[in-house]
């Protein structure tokens, strides 16, 4: 009997810790409100862009699609050599651009001038796509910056006060989250994550870490994105303590409705899906 007791003991501790570790937080006034306008919606992956990117991710032509559309929108932003709030997914130029040296080494006149995919259209500024989307529900994503994230951080905000009227912040990186925590409380923020083994760029502990969201108690997020694959136990765990469930990258052959039914709002991209589901 002493021994069960015991093991009972450190079950519970156990389950106290994990608790703790994964716990999303809880909702200001303001991001309940923000979080209402995107429930039920379905938001155009990097716009609404075509797969063959003749209108290309992230630009300003795929952000005007999906509000003609009545889609909301994700979209990336990173800061460029002179600090300016671009929208671009990459750390790199080379995949969209073809040029192969960081974002980040370019100033913004630079980057203005290069096209993405060889189209007309040209990386845009934050500022440019709030106003070209209006009252648009946007998720903004933002890329890592290491030892810049608090700049990066700093300089989206002050964008989206000015500009944007409905939107929330996601990232990867649980530092930048829990920047919004600390520096605007009030701010819809969002964990993005997937499987360990999928996390691009990091392995090891910090992967398993980032995947079994055992970073939240740094940043408490509001809402879980994570990927439409099988979802490891902690993350079913985390869910039960009702999060808003945010789902990605939704495609045609995936199961809508069941991705539907078990989300709040879903991320897609390939197809043109009803704007609203719920």
């Amino acid at each position: 009997m002493f021994w069960f007791f015991i093991v009972i003991c450190i079950i519970a501790v156990f389950a106290k810790v994990l608790i703790y570790f994964i716990k999303p937080g809880k909702m200001s006034t303001s991001a309940e409100v923000t979080a209402q306008k995107f429930k039920g919606l379905n938001c155009a992956h990097r716009g609404l862009y075509t797969k063959d990117q003749q209108v290309p991710e992230n630009s300003i032509t795929a952000f005007i699609a999906a509000r003609a559309e009545g889609y909301g929108i994700e979209l990336d932003v990173q800061l460029s050599k002179d600090d300016k709030v671009v929208v671009f997914h990459d750390d790199c130029l080379k995949r969209v651009c073809g040029i192969d040296t960081p974002v980040n080494n370019k100033s913004w006149e630079e980057l203005s001038n290069i096209p993405l995919f060889n189209t007309s259209e040209n990386i845009p500024l934050l500022s440019d796509v709030l106003d070209a989307i209006g009252d648009t529900p946007v998720i903004v994503e933002l890329k890592s910056a290491g030892p810049n994230n608090s700049r990066l951080c700093e300089k989206t905000l002050k964008v989206l006060r000015e500009k944007g009227q409905n939107w929330c912040i996601e990232s990867f990186d649980p530092r930048i989250v829990s920047w919004f925590k600390k520096n605007a409380s009030d701010v819809l923020r969002g964990q993005l994550s997937r499987q360990p083994k999928d996390m691009e760029g990091i392995s090891g502990i910090t992967a398993f870490l980032l995947g079994n969201l055992l970073t939240n108690f740094m940043a408490r997020p509001h809402f879980i994105a994570y990927e439409n694959v099988k979802l490891p136990l902690t993350v079913k765990l985390c869910k039960t303590m009702k999060p808003m469930n945010v789902i990605w990258t939704i495609i045609p052959e995936h199961d809508i409705l069941k991705c539907e039914e078990e989300n709040d709002t879903i991320i897609f991209e390939y197809f043109k899906p009803v704007p609203r589901f719920k």
